[in-house]
């Protein structure tokens, strides 16, 4: 199956005066790397956010904000310290008179210091329903995420689709062009061979059998097959249940050593085009598989 690793999901939730907003990007990543970013009050929730996300998300640089906000704020949540104020009051008068200043007290001088506020803590109950509020919109947020790189999934495995048949057209063309040559290349060998050897001192079984060996080291027949093997493997991966990315990852590696073995194997100038169009399609593949989760 394949699903991308970038794109970009948003969740909505509210009830009972809260409301919760969530944003998902997802960029390539080797593995499931999830960065949060979490209200004060829900910073201990983050271990909790990380499961949710594991659950459907196997690989990605996850960026995840988290906000919530308070739709009917009814009686403030700010309130004065009174004990402070009359501290930093009486403090301020002693200075007054030591210093000698006339001038009266104002309240902006007590609100200098900025802790005569102070913000009414929430209880349990309260954090406990804005969290639950906060997964539903997580959990719409995954839900668009994974929507959005299917489609991209979708396109990517369109894209390699054809690509992989490019390449096994080109491994057609090789397999032509090679058709015969071995038998070709034991034939040239011995005779070129017999030119440079006097008859007399010629062993036909010896000869026989090195020129056998080198032939054969020319063969690409074993190389095609694999190259074949490769390529159907290639797909099944695209088509089955479980995210592919890694295993297309390792296949396109051993695809690339079997084009280079066939290229230096043959020695041949109109195999050699046609392995370089395999190897620049199939860079562009490599390429492609990055995005696969």
């Amino acid at each position: 199956m394949i699903i991308s690793m970038t794109g970009f999901g948003r969740g909505e939730a509210a009830d009972n005066g809260f409301s919760a907003t969530v944003e998902i990007k997802s960029l390539n990543s080797r593995y499931l790397d999830i960065t949060t970013r979490l209200p004060q009050r829900l910073q201990d929730k983050e271990l909790i956010l990380k499961e949710l996300l594991q659950k459907h998300i196997s690989r990605g640089k996850l960026n995840v904000i988290v906000h919530i906000n308070q739709v009917d704020e009814g009686e403030p949540q700010i309130q004065v310290d009174d004990l402070k104020v009359k501290t930093y009051a009486r403090i301020l008068r002693q200075v007054q008179d030591a210093a000698g200043i006339k001038d009266p007290l104002s309240l902006r001088n007590v609100l200098s210091f900025g802790d005569v506020f102070i913000t009414k803590e929430e209880d349990q109950e309260s954090l406990a329903h804005k969290w639950s509020i906060a997964e539903k919109a997580v959990e719409d947020a995954i839900q668009n995420l994974i929507e959005m790189r299917t489609q991209e999934g979708n396109q990517l495995k369109k894209d390699l689709l054809e690509r992989i048949e490019n390449i096994d057209q080109n491994l057609v063309e090789v397999e032509q062009a090679s058709d015969g040559r071995v038998e070709e290349i034991r034939s040239k060998l011995k005779e070129r061979i017999s030119q440079l050897m006097d008859d007399e001192n010629l062993d036909a079984e010896r000869l026989e059998m090195e020129v056998a060996v080198i032939a054969d080291k020319m063969d690409i027949t074993e190389e095609i097959v694999r190259m074949r093997a490769h390529l159907k493997f290639f797909i099944e991966a695209i088509e089955q249940p479980e995210p592919a990315g890694r295993r297309l990852n390792f296949l396109t590696q051993e695809m690339n050593r079997e084009l280079n073995t066939i290229g230096s194997k043959a020695n041949d100038s109109a195999i050699a085009h046609h392995i370089v169009r395999s190897k620049e399609t199939l860079e562009q593949i490599r390429e492609q598989v990055q995005n696969v989760e």
